[in-house]
């Protein structure tokens, strides 16, 4: 089987925000999609090993900040290569609190989402969240998976639902 065909399906890069009891958290994800328009429903899949996983299962609420191509790669090896477990995310990246929760502010559009249902699978948790909320903050073109691996030349870390060993 040829997993590098999986690479050709259209993917995004976003940062996905939430909190434990003391802090903000967060993730790169890049299995994300609209399911309907009426109510905005989106299906986001995360590692059952990272925190984000955890802390999203609690509050029942996340951001995503849509990244786009002209993102500093530091957030991506921020929140893609290290775990909030031991490890302050947002500390040394430009953010927002928009309605309690953490908006990653240098990605182009972000949404802000309650968990409505999830799903498990062997690996990942897929969460069914209402998007509450959303808004273009800049009209620069949205990264896809793609850009990320042939532009930027970035990897997939362990957890990553697209990761090839």
């Amino acid at each position: 089987m040829d997993k590098n065909a999986l690479t050709k399906l259209s993917y995004g890069m976003y940062v996905v925000g939430t909190k434990d009891s003391e802090r903000f958290c967060g993730c790169i994800a890049n299995s994300l999609i609209q399911i309907t328009a009426e109510p905005v429903t989106i299906a986001l899949s995360i590692n059952h090993n990272n925190y984000t996983n955890e802390c999203i299962k609690k509050t029942k609420e996340f951001s995503i900040c849509v990244l786009d191509e002209k993102i500093n790669p530091l957030i991506i090896g921020t929140f893609g290569f290290r775990s909030a477990r031991d490890f302050d995310k947002f500390e040394n990246v430009p953010y927002e609190v928009v309605e309690g929760l953490p908006v990653c502010t240098e990605g182009c559009a972000y949404l802000l989402c309650r968990v409505i249902n999830t799903t498990e699978t062997t690996t990942h948790t897929i969460f069914i969240a209402d998007v509450r909320e959303c808004k273009t903050t800049k009209d620069d073109t949205p990264m896809t998976y793609a850009y990320y691996h042939n532009v930027i030349k970035g990897k997939s870390p362990k957890n990553a639902p697209t990761y090839i060993a």
